[in-house]
């Protein structure tokens, strides 16, 4: 059974670790808001211009204003501040954010991503992921394993335009949570309920390691 976009974000959740200031792509990634863990502190950080982003926020309790990069509506944290874009893209071009959560059209077995420009599509432009692909010292994708044909989008090698090159070392999609290694190919760490190995390697268009059994997701 493959997992919701929901349960991705839950998943992505638990790698967030106490202390983290985080940036949430638009897609899936913003989705994480809703599961950072009650007992750690964590900063969420959004390039529009905003530290201390809470949860989504219910409804008839939204305010216009309030708005992440994907012009959703947002809630605030106590203590949160409110900032120009050149002071947001400071703190991501100066390392200041620990953790980056990106959507992705593909990604390569070497780490690479394409998540901005599909050709011949009207497209907004690249924002902020440029920015964040070069300067993040972490990052991690949330997004399907494959396309509504059924086909890979984690791939040899990327068949769209770049946003960055070996720069992605995590991967949470709807069938498992896999490493990109530093010499390349996706490390398959864990699989989705109910989905098996052979599954996933069928789903899977780029080299896959597998080492070992493969566990479940926990997502307690």
């Amino acid at each position: 059974m493959s997992l919701s976009k929901e349960e991705i974000a839950k998943r992505i959740a638990k790698e967030i670790k106490d202390g983290y200031y985080v940036n949430l792509g638009i897609g899936i990634p913003t989705l994480v808001a809703n599961y950072i863990p009650e007992d750690i502190n964590v900063v969420l950080q959004s390039e529009n211009g905003l530290l201390g982003m809470g949860p989504f926020p219910f409804e008839g309790e939204e305010d216009a204003d309030l708005i992440n990069a994907g012009k959703q509506t947002i809630t605030t944290l106590p203590g949160s501040s409110i900032f120009d874009s050149a002071m947001s893209f400071g703190m991501i071009r100066a390392q200041k954010v620990d953790l980056t959560i990106l959507g992705a059209m593909e990604v390569s077995e070497n780490g690479d991503i394409a998540n901005w420009k599909i050709p011949g599509k009207m497209v907004k432009g690249m924002g902020g992921a440029m920015d964040l692909v070069a300067s993040a010292k972490n990052i991690i994708v949330a997004m399907q394993h494959v396309n509504k044909a059924g086909e890979s989008k984690l791939l040899s090698a990327c068949t769209l335009p770049l946003t960055g090159v070996k720069c992605i070392k995590k991967i949470v999609t709807e069938l498992a949570v896999l490493n990109v290694l530093p010499e390349g190919g996706f490390q398959l760490v864990e699989r989705a309920p109910g989905v098996s190995v052979e599954f996933i390697q069928q789903s899977t268009a780029g080299r896959l390691i597998i080492e070992g059994e493969i566990p479940e997701m926990n997502f307690d």
